[in-house]
């Protein structure tokens, strides 16, 4: 920028010997040259960048279009207004600071928007597949905070550009920052809460979670700077405030690899001899599933003698992580099981108590009936 303002003041010391009108002419014919100039240039470097692979170069051509040509004419009406000499002293620093001004303003205006093509490159990318690992709620989230946080930053060098005094102004915002704090301490805490989220991203929209902590369950709807809003598995909204998630576990089931079946089976004690039989059959059956992932821990053990069976258990995991095709997965490896049990003339043990009756020797009877009589006199 102060190579083109180097060049019009150059060219406006030629025609100074002509007068204003000259002088006025000639930067507005220079203007119009360079804003030709311009957009020449800008035409071949969208070319350019338009048959790159990377898609970030037309991203900040894009972006850096229109601010480029009002950047070119503010600079215009700024040696123009300078040429003309229209006042003094105060005159000229009052046009250097607008032009100061506005150069921030239009540098303001470049960086918003590249913040918003940004985010629509990346919300574009998420859409047609090509980037899964796209968070839309950190995207906006991020794309948000910057833009507070520009707004801010080109608020404060306006005021020092115009010659307000920013750090009184500064003192008295910490001091204020810190009353507010303390009176909005909660709804900071939420919106601390809501930025771990976004960063950390133990949890994105449509995932299902819950806390072991609290009675949370559910489908994440919906994550705002205060409150994450919950989908119940019988249809109600849960609203949770973000602090919360910063005190309690949350699991979530959705970003499962697999899915365990761990299932403990008993047999009569009378069919002990097939028990062996039982289990191999078993583990072949597990090894042959097609549903059943061998890279995960499988095992298939006789593990205890039961009060009324003997018991062997299944550790298994599903490729799946659908929970209704996983119970579809754990239903027929249950009914296969039963089936290799029926297959060894074999069952699956019930609760069942023996009770055993000793003969009794007539003589024992004879000592014993008295004594019975006795107790039967007392309670008559």
């Amino acid at each position: 920028m102060e190579s083109i303002l180097e060049f019009f003041e150059t060219a406006m010391q030629q025609w100074d010997a002509g007068g204003p009108l000259s002088i006025a002419l000639g930067i507005l014919a220079l203007g119009l040259v360079g804003h030709l100039a311009l957009g020449i240039t800008l035409r071949r470097v969208r070319n350019i960048t338009s048959h790159s692979k990377n898609r970030w170069d037309d991203v900040f051509v894009s972006a850096l279009e229109a601010p480029a040509r009002v950047v070119l004419w503010v600079a215009v009406a700024y040696l123009l207004l300078k040429g003309l000499s229209l006042g003094g002293e105060s005159w000229r620093e009052t046009l250097f600071n607008a032009y100061d001004t506005a150069m921030i303003v239009l540098l303001a205006w470049f960086l918003l928007r590249l913040v918003s093509a940004v985010q629509e490159e990346l919300l574009d990318e998420s859409r047609h597949g090509q980037r899964q690992s796209t968070d839309k709620a950190t995207v906006h989230a991020v794309a948000k905070l910057l833009r507070i946080t520009l707004g801010i930053i080109t608020a404060l060098m306006v005021l020092q550009s115009i010659g307000v005094s920013i750090s009184g102004l500064l003192a008295f915002g910490g001091v204020g920052g810190i009353a507010v704090g303390f009176a909005a301490k909660d709804l900071l805490a939420n919106f601390f809460g809501a930025m771990s989220i976004y960063l950390d991203r133990p949890f994105s929209p449509g995932d299902w979670i819950r806390s072991p902590d609290r009675e949370i369950e559910g489908t994440v709807e919906e994550i705002g700077w205060r409150l994450t809003r919950i989908r119940t598995f019988d249809q109600r909204p849960l609203y949770v405030p973000n602090a919360i998630f910063s005190q309690i576990a949350v699991e979530n089931p959705s970003r499962m690899h697999n899915r365990r079946i761990y299932e403990t089976v008993g047999i009569r004690y009378q069919d002990s001899a097939a028990m062996d039989a039982i289990i191999d059959d078993v583990r072949t059956m597990l090894e042959e599933h097609e549903e059943i992932d061998l890279n995960r821990t499988l095992i298939v053990n006789f593990v205890s003698f039961g009060p009324s069976s003997l018991d062997f258990f299944i550790y298994a995991f599903t490729k799946t992580t659908v929970w209704v095709d996983y119970h579809k997965i754990k239903q027929d490896v249950l009914l296969k099981v039963l089936a290799i049990v029926h297959k060894h003339d074999a069952d699956v043990a019930f609760p069942t108590r023996t009770l055993q009756l000793e003969q009794v020797i007539p003589e024992q009877a004879e000592q014993a009936e008295p004594a019975v009589n006795a107790a039967s006199h007392k309670v008559n």
